[in-house]
């Protein structure tokens, strides 16, 4: 599987995700989409991200902008985090990586001295015509969704 980049047109792909339908990308040509990758349900950063999106929905909405998020917890973990976070959107189930991979989010961390691989919180922004727009890499949580935001409106 090809890699992402800015400019290129993402392949099409499908996935589980909260919304009863199958995610299928091709689905949300015609708007933006804000694609964000987050490394876990329920832990404070990713349950931040997910909020201040959730909260800007509207805006987000306003300006023909989908989001989705996307971790590699299974869809009953998606599920219960989005309606205990009460999250306006649907969040896709990448358990296999296979999209992961695709927007090369898959790093190495550390954590207490320990190496594993894992999510690196990331964003991408999908044109009308399906190709890359935008990319942010090892996001920090706080006023990334104002940064988002701004990107898109500056776009129309």
């Amino acid at each position: 599987m090809k890699i992402v980049e800015i400019g290129k047109k993402i392949s099409n792909f499908k996935a589980k995700s909260t919304n009863e339908n199958e995610f299928n990308l091709k689905d949300f040509q015609g708007g933006l989409i804000v694609l964000y990758f987050y490394p876990k349900d329920n832990t404070p950063g990713c349950t931040q991200e997910g909020i201040d999106f959730s909260n800007n929905y509207r805006k987000f909405k306003n300006l023909n902008t989908e989001i989705i998020g996307i971790s590699k917890d299974d869809i009953k973990s998606h599920e219960n985090f989005k309606k205990k976070y009460k999250y306006k959107f649907d969040l896709i189930s990448d358990e296999d990586e296979k999209i992961c991979k695709m927007f090369d989010v898959i790093k190495e961390k550390n954590m207490y001295g320990k190496k594993y691989m894992g999510i690196e919180r990331s964003t991408f922004i999908i044109d009308k015509k399906g190709k890359l727009l935008k990319e942010w890499r090892k996001v920090k949580v706080k006023g990334h969704v104002e940064e988002v935001l701004k990107f898109i409106k500056d776009q129309n």
